[in-house]
């Protein structure tokens, strides 16, 4: 069984997207099983349906206002650079509102309807399994719903919940429970696939492999909360490939890593669509000239990591 696996990463999800369309449209590739994470998950639905021109328009075309109706961040261009700070007054209406978070992200939900339609969703039953992670905060743990599975609504609601990043968008209240982005529990689900049975994975993981030994000086509480995601985020796509790595050795797994060359962004909950059509054809071009890093077993078991 081949399994496709993608990474949490917000807006980067573009340059994801790119790779995908390389193993897809320019290799041919065909897999059994999509799992995504976060961004990952609003992008398996339509790369499990061959969808992948209209998949790139989206992630290409998408702007702010297209996921916030509650924009948490206030943007700063000067010199051709762009920075993101903390949107005191946004936040602020967030709070008289009552709401759970600091943004909320409901015309994301819209989005999905508008891009994922039932003509779709039906499409799926008869096409590749897709999963998407999401993490059950009441319960504390991680959960995987299968979109052959679920109802119309359900499977909106699931792609939406497992997008959600927490505190700057909607925490997603359904059957008595609060749920979040799947990155918080499972940001690289690789696991997953391994124990649902695949035997060839790619997996996309829009985050370096190596991170920089470079000190981050903090200089408001906003700066504090994403540097602390950013901590999380790499511990646990650390914790998550070392299982992969020690379940592919028990089961026989060749796993192919295609890491993001570089990091993309300081802010990945910020969408500009030039910034995202850019990294799509970045992500495309780089699967085109790179070979993925490899944990491979050759016919008489030895393993290759490369």
């Amino acid at each position: 069984m081949r399994a496709l696996v993608i990474s949490g990463g917000g807006s980067k999800g573009a340059f994801g997207g790119g790779i995908a369309e390389f193993l897809m449209k320019t290799q041919g590739k065909k897999y059994d099983l999509f799992v995504g994470s976060s961004v990952g998950s609003l992008l398996i639905s339509q790369l499990a349906l061959g969808n992948i021109s209209r998949l790139k328009n989206t992630f290409t075309t998408v702007r702010n206002r297209d996921i916030y109706n509650i924009f948490p961040f206030s943007v700063i261009k000067k010199n051709g650079n762009v920075t993101t700070k903390i949107n005191h007054f946004n936040t602020l209406r967030a709070f008289i509102k009552k709401a759970d978070t600091f943004g909320e992200s409901k015309n994301l939900r819209k989005l999905i309807e508008r891009t994922h339609p039932r003509d779709d969703y039906q499409k799926l039953k008869t096409a590749p399994e897709v999963v998407f992670t999401v993490s059950n905060l009441t319960k504390q743990r991680v959960e995987y719903y299968h979109a052959k599975e679920c109802s119309y609504e359900d499977y909106c609601d699931w792609m939406w919940a497992s997008a959600n990043y927490v505190p700057f968008m909607s925490l997603m209240t359904k059957n008595n429970f609060q749920y979040a982005d799947g990155g918080f529990g499972s940001f690289i689900p690789v696991r997953y696939a391994i124990e649902f049975g695949a035997t060839e994975i790619d997996v996309i993981v829009l985050d370096k492999e190596l991170h920089d030994d470079k000190l981050d000086v903090f200089s408001n509480p906003f700066e504090s909360l994403m540097g602390v995601f950013r901590f999380m985020s790499n511990q646990i796509g650390f914790k998550d490939m070392l299982i992969a790595k020690l379940k592919g050795h028990q089961s026989h797994v060749d796993i192919r890593l295609w890491f993001a060359p570089e990091d993309l962004t300081d802010n990945p909950l910020y969408f500009n669509k030039k910034q995202m059509n850019e990294w799509w054809k970045q992500g495309y071009e780089y699967a085109k000239k790179t070979k993925p890093k490899c944990h491979c077993f050759t016919p008489d078991g030895t393993i290759i990591d490369s």
